[in-house]
């Protein structure tokens, strides 16, 4: 039986216990070397703490260890004979709001962790709004710190219920509530002995079940093509299938020119296929010689995307130059990337650091998009700075 990966971030507000969380996680699902756990040790030793603080094994940079936070997106890899695992940890704090917004982007669960002594904070529902605006599939409310409030049901509940509300008003889809302790390991690996009320699974248990890569899968079929591969007569498109199914036979359009063709062959890691899914990594022959280039992209069947100048989106800008109404940019798009103007910042003058927002901007040049709410690959884009290559803003498409 093969192995799937499941790609998670963690957010919470300052002090939550998020760095614990995630160092009890990796420790208890024996995810640590030897010499890891052993320089943990003794630091915390040094640090005058009689056991190890988990905490160090996830605050990595220097600034992170001197301050107590955590300022970058770390990735941490892990597996049990289960699944395998890709954790982005991602900041707390408002400033780094950016950060949490890469390491969401392509997770396909978030968990949102809560201080039991303080339930619902302001960061609280702005990582909310991220996952909502991302269309993260899957959260878990984990709300930490139930040692220090007696484990009592009370308390918990209380918390869930005012998340709820919160999550209902922004459009965040179901979320799973799992009451935790990160310091003593209550329900992140093992199911605790203290809650004898909560019959849920445990951090892990729910880790490990969530139903993985659905959504690439039911997706409409998309293939943005990044090269093109002469070879004598014949010409591979190669590329990376963002969604949907692909098979020899399958009737195909191109975008943009609106040219049809039909598939005659697969190649997939080198090896002729009948058939490929997302996210493969595919080559694909054409019956017709078509004019196609690295940015065009593939569709099939019904539900094609919309061929359009006119982007509207949800945004989060990330870079420290704020972004302004008549601004020159570059729109990227899968592999197209296209020459854009600023339109609209939806009323407001302009967008800084971590401010989430709405954009509209006027393309040189039709793209073909899908609602972010449908498909997350093809209904985002980045924002680019044509004099340096930076990343201004990353957009969310709404049709």
């Amino acid at each position: 039986m093969a192995v799937d990966t499941l790609r998670f971030a963690t957010a919470g507000s300052v002090d939550d216990g998020k760095s614990t969380l995630v160092g009890r996680l990796l420790h208890d699902s024996k995810s640590i070397l030897t010499d890891q756990l052993e320089a943990v040790e003794r630091a915390s030793l040094n640090r005058g703490q009689e056991g190890p603080d988990l905490a160090l094994l996830t605050d990595g940079l220097r600034a992170e260890r001197e301050q107590g936070i955590t300022i970058d997106v770390a990735y941490r890899y892990f597996a049990t004979p289960t699944r395998r695992f890709i954790l982005a940890d991602t900041p707390g704090h408002v400033q780094y709001t950016r950060n949490m917004v890469t390491g969401a982007s392509t997770a396909e669960l978030a968990v949102v962790l809560i201080d039991a002594r303080n339930g619902v904070v302001e960061q609280t529902r702005r990582h909310a709004a991220v996952a909502a605006l991302l269309r993260v599939p899957h959260v878990v409310l984990a709300v930490n710190k139930m040692d220090l409030v007696g484990y009592e049901e009370k308390d918990f509940r209380r918390i869930v219920e005012d998340f709820a509300g919160h999550a209902g008003e922004l459009g965040l889809p179901d979320f799973t509530p799992i009451p935790v302790s990160a310091l003593v390991g209550d329900n992140v690996v093992e199911r605790s002995a203290h809650m004898d009320w909560y019959r849920g699974p445990s951090l892990l248990d729910f880790l490990e079940s969530v139903p993985v890569g659905t959504e690439a899968a039911d997706a409409p079929a998309r293939f943005p093509v990044q090269y093109v591969i002469r070879h004598g007569e014949l010409r591979y498109y190669a590329g990376q299938l963002a969604s949907g199914s692909l098979r020899v036979g399958d009737r195909v359009t191109v975008h943009p020119s609106g040219a049809n063709s039909e598939i005659t062959g697969i190649d997939v890691l080198g090896a002729e296929a009948e058939v490929a899914y997302a996210p493969q990594s595919i080559a694909v022959r054409l019956a017709d010689r078509l004019d196609i280039s690295r940015g065009d992209m593939l569709t099939t069947g019904v539900g094609a995307p919309a061929l359009t100048q006119e982007v509207r989106a949800a945004v989060c800008h990330l870079a420290d130059r704020p972004l302004r109404v008549g601004d020159r940019v570059l729109v990227r798009h899968t592999t197209r990337t296209v020459k854009a103007i600023v339109k609209d910042l939806g009323g407001v003058s302009e967008l800084g650091a971590n401010d989430l927002g709405r954009i509209g901007l006027r393309t040189a040049e039709p793209l073909a998009l899908d609602d972010y709410a449908v498909s997350r690959r093809t209904g985002a884009f980045l924002v680019i700075d044509p004099a340096d290559g930076a990343t201004l803003t990353a957009g969310m498409v709404e049709l």
